[in-house]
């Protein structure tokens, strides 16, 4: 489905991500875990052609170098971080706009009755039906991610890019979210690839796995075979295992104070 090789990219003529290959298949979900500044949303945008790269990338099989930017925006929707908003629009019009896409005429067509059919199903999905009819400035940070979300979603890709879609969530969306893109890839034969810094919800997202640091795979590979605490210290420069052991103690006893009472 998605295939990198040997990829070089930044900005500026100076390299982010230096010799990045690895290859997606349908209902298969990569996780990218770093520090900041290691080329992760670098290598997102990338994938999609909004920065010059040398190597290769294709979607199935054709070089993206071939491909229009609406081509593919057709096979892959990219969910980034909140940015800033600007228009009044209702939180239905927002995810209709991932329809535009699929419009013949994207200037003089209406949205078709399949078209407001999708976008009522993609919004159910999101847990955000009842508020289809607010202005989206009325709405929350993690109302405004799955809002976004649900546009990805009504673009209909092959494939989803998301660059820390988690941020803004509270725990309860967060762990919902990442099943339900687990679902999503799995029951439409597609799949995601995450950029996440929390790196149990990576391990949850992604049978496979790639580790990035100073812009090159520091690992890749599947998950179970090769995170190791040697390999996540050496990445991060600390001790993640210990810390989240201590972390997990923590909560182990929390709970059992909880359970005395």
């Amino acid at each position: 489905m998605l295939t990198l090789k040997n990829v070089c990219a930044g900005y500026g003529g100076g390299d982010v991500v230096r010799n990045v290959s690895l290859q997606v298949m349908r209902n298969e979900n990569l996780a990218i875990i770093g520090p900041n500044g290691c080329g992760k949303t670098t290598l997102l945008k990338t994938i999609v052609k909004l920065l010059p790269f040398r190597g290769d990338i294709a979607l199935d099989g054709k070089s993206i170098r071939m491909m229009k930017p609406r081509d593919i925006s057709r096979k892959i929707a990219m969910l980034s971080q909140i940015s800033g908003i600007y228009f009044d629009y209702t939180v239905f019009d927002t995810v209709m706009m991932g329809r535009y896409l699929h419009a013949k005429d994207r200037f003089l067509r209406l949205p078709s009755d399949e078209d407001r059919e999708f976008v009522t199903q993609c919004l159910k999905a999101v847990d955000l039906h009842g508020e289809r009819d607010r202005a989206i400035t009325k709405l929350s940070g993690g109302q405004l991610q799955r809002v976004f979300l649900a546009r990805t979603l009504a673009q209909d890709p092959d494939i989803i890019l998301l660059d820390e879609p988690t941020n803004h969530l509270d725990l309860k969306y967060q762990a919902e979210l990442i099943e339900y893109l687990k679902e999503w890839s799995r029951r439409g034969h597609r799949a995601v690839v995450g950029v996440l810094h929390d790196l149990s919800l990576a391990m949850r997202l992604g049978r496979s796995l790639l580790v990035m640091k100073d812009g090159e795979a520091a690992a890749y590979g599947k998950t179970g075979d090769i995170v190791t605490s040697g390999l996540l210290k050496r990445v991060y420069d600390m001790d993640v295992a210990g810390y989240m052991v201590d972390a997990l103690r923590m909560w182990e006893r929390l709970k059992n104070e909880n359970r005395s009472t």
